[in-house]
């Protein structure tokens, strides 16, 4: 590592370097460098267990790393004088006591860092818990949790802000205001940092990705990019002169594949494609480019670094009494009813022989 870090060509950062943390032999952070610039909101994104809160912890100084650093904005967590003026972090939306009003809670944040009184009640109405602000946490839904953490994380009118789930427990309309907070904070040249596992909404969010898994760095990229880099880009196409539209293709270089009564393009724009069809005098009725989701392209990026596995459910073996794989199910014995509303009866919903969690029924039942 380098004797002393750098000059700030760009104030209000965070910037990590080499970040590694270990517990006994597990390796939780593993040389992690990026920094978070203002001016965007940047996703923190990573399966189960890839880092993100440790990495987190330690930025804001609750961890110590092994080796490796972080500076917010040149200096660490922990040499900032008044820090929630510098950075505003939601962690943990339970950490409050649970015996203080909402009102209270922030009252002695705000005290702690010389942050005048009248704050407190401008958080509050823009989090929008000014009609429950003189009633104890304890008593707050978990929407209502979230809203006060983020409240805490505004108290100090940071120039870097640092959310770990900001959505979780909010309702649709508490999702729509987080997210046009987030961006508002960004356009005015704040440092936006934002960790979270719904894919759907860091997609209308964040516009710069930090990707981790296992602990390491697997992309530090635009949106735009990470999904191109990550995923298949096609263009589909649909006539009802389907023959003519592939000699179209074949003539024009395109490799076209056949997919049901449409075609799918590689490495070509729609744009081409649609003076293509048209010099041919050829019906179009569908044009369509193709691009995956942020979700597709994370599951793509991330399939080896999974830590926690989960698996589809799958045909009892036969030693659990199920049916083996490409056997036919029992036939029923002559002249045995089948009453309608009873199990196994045809028509009757619920569990059916053979599906997911067919052998544990049938060990309990003694067979």
């Amino acid at each position: 590592m380098r004797g002393s870090w750098p000059p700030l060509s760009v104030l209000y950062m965070i910037e990590v370097e080499g970040l590694t943390k270990r517990y006994g032999d597990k390796l939780a952070v593993d040389g992690l460098t990026f920094t978070v610039r203002p001016g965007v909101v940047t996703g923190f994104l990573g399966p189960n267990g890839a880092g993100k809160s440790t990495t987190m912890r330690m930025m804001l100084d609750l961890d110590h790393p092994t080796s490796g650093r972080v500076r917010i904005d040149g200096h660490r967590y922990r040499q900032l004088s008044d820090p929630l003026t510098s950075l505003g972090a939601l962690l943990d939306a339970k950490a409050v006591h649970g015996g203080r009003s909402a009102y209270h809670h922030l009252l002695c944040l705000a005290q702690s860092n010389g942050i005048p009184r009248a704050r407190v009640h401008e958080v509050l109405d823009t989090v929008g818990l000014t009609p429950v602000a003189k009633k104890r946490s304890k008593g707050f839904s978990l929407g209502m949790g979230q809203r006060l953490g983020i409240a805490a994380a505004l108290l100090g009118d940071p120039r870097i802000l640092m959310f770990d789930e900001p959505v979780n427990g909010l309702d649709p309309e508490g999702i729509h205001w987080i997210r046009n907070l987030m961006k508002g904070l960004a356009a005015q040249g704040r440092t936006v940092f934002v960790s979270s596992h719904l894919m759907s909404e860091m997609a209308l969010t964040a516009e710069h990705l930090i990707v981790i898994g296992q602990g390491r760095l697997l992309a530090d990229t635009s949106m735009s990019r990470f999904i191109q880099e990550n995923s298949r880009s096609y263009v589909r196409m649909r006539s009802p002169e389907r023959e003519r539209l592939l000699d179209a293709l074949r003539e024009g270089g395109y490799a076209a594949v056949p997919a049901g009564d449409a075609v799918e393009i590689d490495g070509a724009s729609a744009a081409d494609l649609g003076e293509l069809a048209a010099r041919h005098r050829l019906v179009l009725h569908e044009l369509s480019p193709q691009q995956a989701s942020l979700e597709e392209a994370f599951m793509q990026l991330t399939a080896g670094s999974v830590e926690y596995h989960a698996h589809t459910a799958e045909a009892p073996r036969a030693a659990d009494g199920g049916v083996p794989p490409g056997a036919a199910p029992p036939a029923e014995a002559p002249g045995t009813p089948s009453t309608p509303g009873t199990p196994g009866a045809p028509g009757t919903p619920g569990p059916q022989p053979g599906g997911w969690g067919a052998g544990w029924r049938n060990k309990k039942r003694g067979a």
